[in-house]
């Protein structure tokens, strides 16, 4: 990633997730990568995928939480009452993340007990098209 795709990035997050204090940076261990970051702190993960021609981008980030608190730990780590989550389908495993009327991403579980979940958002490349 280049330097103009993390300002685009960053500036995307920030919007999205209602967060001002968002950093997108290189990632130290992979340069293709991006980390994110809020305060000093790595919160998630973006990679890049351009194997079909598109370029897009995988931010994925990791929930220490079960899926009683989820709401409420996304809210009070991005300082955002907009983010809410909604059913998605028919998934007993997954939900949606939404700010305001806005679609951002989906939650999945990672294990059977529900106590930790994986956030993932699709950043296509004309959804920087503005920033």
């Amino acid at each position: 990633m280049d330097k103009s795709e993390l300002r685009k990035l960053q500036a995307f997050l920030r919007q999205s997730l209602g967060n001002e204090e968002i950093r997108v940076t290189p990632d130290p261990k992979n340069p293709d990568d991006g980390a994110v970051l809020l305060g000093e702190r790595k919160i998630a993960a973006i990679s890049v995928d351009d194997e079909d021609g598109d370029r897009s981008f995988a931010f994925s980030m990791k929930l220490p939480v079960g899926r009683e608190t989820l709401q409420s730990y996304l809210r009070k780590l991005f300082e955002n009452d907009k983010l809410t989550l909604a059913p998605h389908g028919r998934k007993t495993d997954s939900v949606e993340l939404n700010s305001g009327e806005d679609f951002l991403g989906v939650i999945s579980a990672d294990d059977a007990k529900r106590q930790s979940f994986t956030l993932q958002i699709a950043i296509l490349d004309f959804d920087l098209e503005d920033f």
